[in-house]
């Protein structure tokens, strides 16, 4: 399929200077020009009035997370109709790629990869990986007679295979790396764990360590062996420190790092993704969520948190990715990490966070994240210019055009 886009003022994700009027040439899938040449033989798109940009990235999504609280209680066929409606917003929120880390396994990606759903690229993690009474496991949970209607008589082989599975309980080295072998063979392509408490758990706190370095060596021995990574859970340093004594590649959360954490984190080129989004949004919705009253004061300040946390990893040459951390049905806040993380580090870093960078975390900084030659057609269409209000990044009906692989899978540019 041949395809221009062209008059649109172009973010390209490099970090260089916009481009007014670029034309964008696409042929089977792959950028073929940038700013110049020839126009395809095929379609041609006026982005006249439009701001064009990288399709972005989010690499903390809960896509297969879709049922409200309590959990267990949907036939498996509405799970999977909220799992799939997830999946669609979040291209139409403009986000082609996106990584999974607790939810959906392989089975999402294939029925996306095969057409009959539409979603993003997924990068699917299967179940996150936690120890017995940590952060994710699920027979911590008031609801544990409500879930078990999915997880049967072991919580390590729970949820429903081929499309979603929150969480595997393992412990000791031998455990976890039984639980990475099965995520695998579930379709992961990397490994997440949990590294530290977490805000909503009621059996831990934000200041626990989780998993010995023992135990997250043992998965980044098999992620490596398949050539991919870990990626942990981690709000405090001392977890953190913990995963980069074990090899591990990305920290999720990050929220309370130091000077020290930060430098080591750098110097082990290794990355963090902060997600900022679910902080606010919990801070927000905790009753309409049923937050647990006993978790409440964890709010208090988590997002300020985060943002000096980010700071510092910029401060220090920490590669700071992009993820929103979204659970249940009907997820329409994703594009709000970038409108936050803009009020932190100014909105063009804000969406080279989102694209470039977290390409490069997902080590595919050479087929997507920028709009070049030779990279894959993921590219998005803004109503509004993005460096002057990034705050409608919030509202993903301002995202007017989405082209993924080449393919154009939306398209509201002359609607009312």
């Amino acid at each position: 399929m041949s395809l221009t886009l062209h008059s649109a003022t172009l973010i390209d994700g490099t970090g260089g200077d916009t481009i007014t009027g670029a034309k964008v040439v696409v042929d089977d899938g792959l950028i073929t020009s940038v700013g110049a040449g020839p126009s395809s033989a095929g379609e041609s798109l006026d982005l006249s009035g439009l701001w064009l940009l990288p399709g972005l990235i989010d690499l903390h999504t809960h896509l297969g997370l879709a049922e409200p609280d309590p959990p267990g209680w949907m036939p498996a066929a509405v799970v999977a109709a909220q799992i799939f409606r997830n999946a669609e917003l979040c291209l139409e929120a403009g986000f082609t790629t996106a990584r999974e880390l607790a939810g959906a396994d392989g089975g999402l990606r294939e029925a996306i990869d095969t057409g009959l759903v539409r979603g993003p690229r997924l990068l699917p993690s299967g179940p996150l990986l936690c120890q017995s009474g940590g952060h994710g496991d699920a027979s911590n949970s008031p609801w544990t007679s409500a879930i078990d209607h999915h997880h049967g008589p072991q919580v390590n082989t729970g949820g429903i295979p081929g499309l979603t599975q929150m969480s595997a309980v393992c412990d000791g080295p031998d455990g976890v790396r039984l639980a990475v072998r099965r995520a695998f063979k579930r379709g992961a392509t990397q490994i997440k764990m949990c590294a530290s408490g977490g805000v909503v758990s009621l059996s831990d706190s934000l200041d626990d360590t989780q998993f010995t370095v023992v135990e997250l060596a043992a998965a980044v021995q098999e992620a490596r062996a398949r050539g991919t990574y870990v990626t942990t859970h981690a709000h405090n340093v001392h977890a953190i420190r913990n995963g980069l004594e074990a090899g591990v590649a990305c920290f999720e959360h990050a929220t309370f790092l130091d000077e020290d954490t930060a430098m080591k984190i750098a110097a082990a080129d290794a990355s963090i993704v902060p997600t900022m989004t679910v902080a606010v949004l919990m801070a927000g919705k905790a009753e309409e969520w049923g937050i647990p009253e006993a978790v409440l004061p964890r709010l208090d300040g988590l997002r300020d948190a985060m943002a000096e946390s980010i700071r510092l990893a910029y401060r220090h040459g920490v590669r700071v990715g992009s993820g929103s951390d979204l659970t249940g049905p009907e997820q329409v806040d994703r594009g709000r990490e970038i409108a936050l993380k803009s009020e932190v580090v100014g909105p063009m870093e804000a969406i080279i966070s989102a694209t470039r960078t977290n390409a490069e975390i997902i080590r595919m900084s050479d087929r997507i994240g920028t709009v070049e030659a030779g990279k894959i057609a993921d590219l998005v269409a803004l109503d509004f210019d993005p460096l002057r209000e990034p705050e409608k990044f919030a509202d993903q009906s301002h995202v007017v055009l989405v082209v993924k692989d080449g393919h154009v899978v939306k398209d509201t540019r002359h609607r009312a």
